[in-house]
């Protein structure tokens, strides 16, 4: 890889191809980022519904208990 831009400047190296790469592959590499947001946002969600599904059900829980003669 290093004989293919031995002779070339380096802008060559270091914004010409990187923008190419960006222009080529930049659908791809929305769409995986995206993805991944997504599930990490997916993910938040989950354990937040489930931490706050834990939580009332305990605090239902020890209510319950303190009352057990009625």
């Amino acid at each position: 890889m290093r004989g293919i831009f031995a002779g070339l400047p380096w802008w060559v190296k270091w914004v010409a191809v990187p923008v190419i790469a960006l222009v080529v592959f930049g659908g791809l590499i929305a769409s995986v980022v995206g993805f991944v947001i997504g599930l990490l946002f997916k993910a938040l969600i989950f354990v937040a519904l489930v931490g706050g599904l834990i939580y009332i059900v305990r605090k239902f829980m020890s209510n319950s208990s303190s009352h057990g003669d009625w």
